[in-house]
């Protein structure tokens, strides 16, 4: 007997009254020779399963196929089993996380029959039962995480759903094969409050980039304005490049070019007299 199942031996008068009738059923095949034959000998697809109740009990041996099997007129009932994985989409479901967010989140369910004769005996609709269930296991595992984890952590959040969902449909005979979150929907308050948080942090990086870029730059001024300050020679090249620069851009722009050390001349000249007086 399959776990479930109440496992109970049949009395001596029910044993009699079924073999009774399975003996008629049989004269009655015999009887309706060959006509019977189509009636008897079923066919299920090579992904399908066939579970046999005679006399309302489970036939021993489990489920038939795929292939040709067998049924008696009359005391044999069968019941057919799709063993292909199936897909279901989660709907969207409104959630309040951890800290207190409102999101509606949908996912997608992938799951398969993997035990034919369980899933006929120990429970009504296995599907439908799978897919209430979904619903029910998305909602709680949401509801125990804050919204930054299922945003960023939806492998994490998909795995621990496949895991809760095999766990508990294995006694109904199916296996869930995997879990995928499809889409987390914010409401648009939130999501404007995300983005001018998120373009506040950007432009906080920016000006952090653009001081750091200034106190190198400033940097590498003093350590040039000391190099130039050792050599004269190198300050009157900077200032002949210089004036290479503008006569490339500005042409209209007409430089004369004055001489420093010129002026450092009358400069010393000046002093000298300064001083004699």
């Amino acid at each position: 007997m399959q776990p479930g199942i109440l496992d109970e031996e049949p009395d001596q008068d029910s044993k009699l009254c079924g073999q009774i009738l399975t003996v008629l059923s049989w004269i009655l095949v015999v009887l309706t020779m060959p006509f019977s034959l189509f009636i008897c000998f079923k066919v299920v697809q090579e992904y399908e399963r066939a579970v046999i109740f005679r006399l309302g009990r489970l036939l021993s041996g489990g489920a038939k196929g795929p292939g040709i099997f067998f049924i008696l007129p009359c005391i044999d009932a069968y019941a057919r089993v799709d063993l292909r994985t199936r897909t279901y989409d989660v709907p969207p479901q409104e959630v309040l996380t951890k800290d207190s967010v409102t999101v509606s989140v949908d996912a997608v369910v992938y799951y398969r029959v993997s035990n034919a004769t369980v899933s006929i005996a120990n429970v009504e609709n296995a599907h439908h039962s799978t897919r209430l269930l979904a619903q029910t296991t998305l909602r709680n595992t949401m509801g125990t995480r804050p919204l930054h984890e299922i945003l960023s952590e939806r492998e994490t959040i998909s795995g621990t759903m496949q895991a809760c969902l095999d766990e508990a449909t294995e006694a109904w005979g199916i296996k869930v094969e995997r879990v995928e979150i499809k889409d987390v929907r914010l409401p648009v308050q939130l999501q404007r409050a995300m983005a001018a948080e998120a373009e506040a942090a950007r432009e906080a990086r920016a000006k952090v980039i653009a001081a750091e870029g200034e106190q190198k730059a400033s940097r590498a001024l003093r350590e040039a304005s000391e190099v130039i300050g050792d050599s004269p020679a190198a300050l009157q090249l900077r200032y002949l490049q210089t004036l290479n620069t503008i006569s490339a851009e500005k042409n209209s722009t007409i430089v004369f070019p004055l001489p420093i050390d010129l002026l450092t001349y009358f400069m010393k000249s000046k002093d000298a007299k300064t001083s004699k007086e």
